[in-house]
């Protein structure tokens, strides 16, 4: 029933929101910057949720072989760098200003496509394109608080984004779930980044951290953890009960919802071209969920 989906839809929103909220809160705020910590902690508690919620028949999982797990390394390495380089990325750098960034992975999806595929582009898909393009290259000359390291690593988070989404598109014919693709990220990313943890100085650096023993640093590691966890629950619900082009749908309303409350949430310091930049980028994106329903309309 449709009122389900817009139930459905309304959840994923809220959990997204408010795991972006929380991530912000720890990364900028408590000012916790140990990547490798930080997201394999989020990696560990997901990855020990999901293989519980799968032994409790709680989600539908197969058991993963050797060939399946070896086959989709990249996807997992894309992860990783993803999650990674997004979290240096957010420490840095403001929500609104983040998701403009993040935004271009869709060039790089557009770009990685068109090698592949050479099709004819839509007119409206190819101007969405140039409007989130042009806005990610623009915003770093307005941003007042301009950031070199957390542009860079924004950089690192987009093409990883954009990468890991046309590999799992090409993927799809091998017939694994979304909660098998996730297990396995999970599971490699806690390896990797456990191992990565002492040669980046994380290690050292988290046990000189000033509010280690701080109940509200606990209590946001703990919440960003299941907060991960429960948005991955609310995506694949999601997708499942909706076409990708309504799921873009409640993607972008979500995104617009993050950026409109965060300046009442955190210290934001914008400036009137740095918004534009903002504004036409969600437009270029709301083009672009528009162009692909349309698409699938014909």
């Amino acid at each position: 029933m449709h009122w389900r989906r817009h139930v459905t839809g309304l959840a994923f929103s809220f959990v997204f929101v408010v795991s972006y909220f929380t991530n912000k809160f720890v990364l900028s705020v408590l000012k916790f910057t140990y990547p490798t910590l930080f997201q394999g902690w989020q990696t560990l508690i997901g990855a020990v949720l999901l293989l519980l919620s799968g032994q409790l028949g709680w989600v539908e999982m197969s058991r993963i072989t050797r060939s399946a797990a070896l086959s989709w390394l990249p996807g997992s390495f894309l992860f990783v760098g993803n999650i990674y380089a997004g979290s240096r990325a957010l420490s840095r750098i403001d929500i609104p200003l983040f998701f403009t960034l993040q935004n271009s992975s869709h060039v790089v999806s557009y770009v990685i496509f068109k090698i592949l595929h050479r099709e004819k582009t839509p007119w409206l898909r190819l101007t969405s394109i140039c409007l989130m393009l042009l806005s990610a290259i623009n915003l770093p000359l307005c941003d007042p608080q301009f950031d070199y390291s957390g542009y860079l690593w924004a950089v690192c988070h987009l093409f990883c984004v954009g990468a890991y989404r046309v590999f799992q598109v090409h993927y799809n014919s091998n017939n694994i779930s979304d909660f098998e693709q996730q297990c396995m990220n999970y599971l490699f990313s806690v390896l990797l980044l456990a191992l990565a943890a002492h040669p980046t100085g994380d290690l050292t650096g988290a046990l000189e951290f000033p509010s280690l023993q701080s109940h509200t640093f606990h209590c946001g590691c703990c919440a960003s953890a299941l907060l991960g966890f429960l948005l991955l629950l609310a995506t694949v619900k999601l997708k499942r009960g909706l076409s990708l082009e309504h799921f873009g749908v409640w993607m972008f309303l979500s995104k617009v919802t993050a950026m409109f409350l965060s300046p009442f949430i955190f210290d934001t310091d914008t400036n009137a071209p740095s918004l534009y930049c903002v504004v036409i980028s969600h437009v270029g994106e709301a083009l672009l969920v528009y162009s692909d329903r349309d698409s699938q309309l014909r």
